[in-house]
């Protein structure tokens, strides 16, 4: 499945994506230290939704378009940025400027594209700002080189804490199976920081095996939350999304549950799942705990 995000520009999907990635910032923002934010896959940053593939898909209307229509107090913060960004002039902003956003002066962020043309969007875009380094490479191997961080503060202080966001185009057939890799080595890597992983999910098979591998890699804490639109039945088109959380906040299931939730019943979806799973699970769930609802 080759997901270019121009066409999907704030479908729901994207809804789903950049409003957990808003929570999981604003967690990082709770304590005075810095931290560092690394978006692998950035695309162009932003993308007018009343010309060019957006245009022509509209899947928008489906996705932040509903959501603006009936806002949800849980979602509010992520649909105030997503206006103050853009949306007031069809534009719908992209992770890195979401993450740019939410910034302090002591944070830092890098930015990975590897299209030279939207790479050169990006750029110009954050031309002159010292908070955010734009980098034309690939982000699969970026996460080898630009982890754990290496730019220090504000204060001269390399963070100790982030997120790293993995939002790859899904070009090859196993990508799902390199999500979880990429997820894996990226947590070895900055162990004090999240990792986040978005993936579509068109059929059940692949979204199994990445829940699978993560499971039987002894971690600490994962969530992952996903959101149907349609069942998983028909796996000619795009039917859910899901979104993979290693070393999230403490508690942060919580948080996730009622964005899930507001996000079913803004967007009309058929089913949300979360799941937490890990050494540091409760007792009283095995390993794993879910929560469906349909």
């Amino acid at each position: 499945m080759n997901y270019r995000h121009a066409f999907h520009a704030g479908n729901f999907a994207d809804c789903h994506k950049h409003a957990l990635m808003v929570a999981l910032l604003t967690a990082l923002r709770q304590k005075e230290a810095p931290f560092f934010v690394l978006d692998t896959h950035a695309g162009t940053g932003e993308t007018l939704l009343t010309d060019g593939p957006a245009a022509r898909t509209g899947e928008w209307r489906e996705g932040i378009g509903l959501l603006l229509d009936d806002p949800a107090p849980v979602l509010a913060s992520y649909l105030a940025l997503v206006t103050s960004l853009g949306m007031e002039r069809s534009l719908y902003p992209g992770s890195p400027l979401i993450a740019r956003a939410m910034l302090r002066p002591q944070d830092r962020m890098a930015v990975c594209e590897l299209h030279p043309e939207d790479c050169a969007s990006l750029a110009e875009r954050f031309r002159g700002d010292p908070y955010c380094a734009i980098h034309r490479r690939d982000g699969w191997k970026a996460l080898e080189t630009m982890l754990p961080p290496k730019t220090a503060s504000s204060g001269g202080v390399l963070p100790r804490r982030g997120l790293t966001l993995i939002d790859p185009p899904f070009e090859q057939p196993d990508e799902h199976r390199r999500l979880a890799d990429a997820m894996l080595r990226a947590q070895q890597r900055f162990p004090t920081g999240m990792v986040a992983g978005w993936y579509p999910i068109k059929g059940g098979a692949p979204a199994r095996l990445l829940r699978h591998q993560l499971q039987d890699a002894g971690l600490k804490r994962v969530l992952i939350a996903e959101l149907f639109l349609h069942p998983p039945t028909d796996t000619t088109r795009l039917n859910g999304s899901g979104m993979a959380i290693l070393n999230p906040p403490w508690q942060f299931g919580d948080d996730a549950r009622a964005i899930m939730q507001a996000l079913k019943t803004g967007l009309k979806a058929c089913e949300i799942r979360v799941d937490e799973f890990g050494t540091d699970c409760a007792p009283s769930a095995p390993g794993a705990m879910e929560h469906k609802t349909q």
